[in-house]
């Protein structure tokens, strides 16, 4: 699904996504990041949402968000508390969807100003191993 262009183009932005990955101002992933408006999108190496750990969201909290949009891929799901107790300490909020829902929310919550950040699961295709095609 392609999203709208609006007032917010200084910052990360989702224009578009799809099952295969997301874009972010026009320029697509394919592998799960972490975004937040004000910083390039980077890598998070998550292959899938059961590989998630605590150390996963210890490199979220180094950002200081105010909240956190997990997208778990092409269903939701819902992380384990212990996972996240860091950020919870810190009264950071984790909330949980699919990567559709999270797109669409990371883009209204950024373009109201808040310090945001949206950390995308982006399951590797099945037919890829070790980062060869089979």
């Amino acid at each position: 699904m392609k999203l709208h262009a609006n007032a917010t183009k200084q910052y990360q932005t989702v224009t578009a996504y799809d099952e295969s990955g997301v874009d972010i101002n026009a320029e697509h992933f394919a592998m799960s990041l972490i975004v937040m408006p004000e910083t390039a999108p980077r890598d998070w190496p998550v292959p899938n949402f059961d590989a998630l750990t605590e150390l996963h969201f210890e490199q979220i909290l180094a950002d200081a968000p105010d909240v956190v949009i997990l997208g778990t891929g092409s269903r939701q799901h819902f992380v384990h508390p212990r996972l996240t107790a860091q950020l919870t300490m810190r009264r950071i909020g984790v909330e949980c969807m699919d990567n559709k829902a999270a797109c669409r929310t990371y883009n209204i919550l950024m373009g109201e100003g808040r310090k945001v950040t949206l950390a995308l699961i982006i399951a590797a295709p099945a037919d890829t191993v070790a980062g060869a095609t089979v």
